[in-house]
C-alpha cells in the first residue's frame, strides 16, 4: 500500500490570519483614501472576497497596483497571524506516523518564513505556492505536490476551508475534508456538498488516516459493484 498523504490549505486551516488580513486591508484603504477605514467598515464577506474587489468597492483607485506594492508591508505590520491551537501537535503526530504532508496555498513563497513558525515548515514535506502552479480551483497545485511526494490520489486527503478548495480536490481526484473553523464556515461547506467537515483544528492528526482509509474502501466497493 502506498504512503498516505495529507495536504493542507494554509489560511483558515493551519493559520488564523483573519484579523491580519482584515487589518491589512483596512490599513491600505486608509492610506489610499486619506480617511480612517476600520475593520468594521469592511463588508462582512471581506475575508472570502478577492482583495482588489474589496478595495475597489471602498473607492480605492487602481487597487491591483496598490496591493502589488503595499500588501506585504501591510501584512507584516498587522497583528498575527497565529497558528490554530493543536496544529503543531497534529503535524508532529502525522510525521511520527510516517504520513507525507504538504501545503498548497495561494500565498507567495517569500511570505512563508514570516507567516509560519520554523517548526511547522520543517514538518511539511512539500510546499506549493501561488507562483508554482495554476491557483485553486484548478487541481494543478495538488497534483504538483503529489508528484513531488511520489504520492497517489487514492491515498491522499486535502484539508481546506472553502468550496474552492473542495473543487480543486475533486478535480485532482483526492479526498477532501472541510475545516469548519476556517473562513467559510461549516454551514457554507455543508450547503456546497462537503461530506466530511472537521469541527476543530485539534482534529488535525492521525485521525485523518481513517478518512483516507474510508475513502479507499468506498472506492474498492464501487469497483467491485461494477464487475
Amino acid at each position: 500500500m502506498s504512503r498516505a498523504t495529507v495536504l493542507f490549505d494554509l489560511d483558515g486551516v493551519l493559520l488564523d490570519s483573519r484579523s491580519t488580513t482584515l487589518t491589512a486591508l483596512a490599513g491600505i484603504a486608509t492610506a489610499a483614501l486619506g480617511r480612517r477605514i476600520t475593520v468594521d467598515d469592511l463588508p462582512i464577506e471581506a475575508i472570502t472576497t478577492e482583495r482588489d474587489e474589496i478595495l475597489a468597492a471602498l473607492g480605492v483607485p487602481r487597487p491591483g497596483e496598490l496591493l502589488g506594492s503595499c500588501w506585504d508591508i501591510a501584512v507584516a505590520t498587522a497583528p498575527g497571524p497565529y497558528l490554530f491551537p493543536g496544529i503543531l501537535e497534529g503535524l508532529v503526530a502525522l510525521k511520527d506516523a510516517r504520513v507525507a504532508t504538504g501545503l498548497v496555498t495561494l500565498q507567495s513563497r517569500t511570505r512563508l518564513p514570516w507567516l509560519l513558525p520554523p517548526a511547522v515548515l520543517k514538518l511539511l514535506d512539500v510546499t506549493v505556492c501561488w507562483e508554482d502552479a495554476e491557483p485553486k480551483p484548478a487541481p494543478d497545485g495538488i497534483l504538483l505536490a503529489l508528484e513531488r511526494l511520489d504520492g497517489t490520489v487514492e491515498r491522499t486527503l486535502f484539508v481546506g476551508d472553502t468550496l474552492t478548495d473542495q473543487a480543486a480536490a475533486r478535480s485532482a481526484g483526492v479526498g477532501f475534508a472541510g475545516a469548519g473553523w476556517g473562513f467559510t464556515g461549516p454551514h457554507v461547506l455543508a450547503a456546497g456538498g462537503t461530506a466530511t467537515i472537521l469541527s476543530a483544528p485539534t482534529e488535525i492528526g492521525t485521525g485523518l488516516l481513517d478518512l483516507i482509509d474510508a475513502a479507499g474502501m468506498a472506492e474498492q466497493s464501487v469497483s467491485a459493484d461494477s464487475l
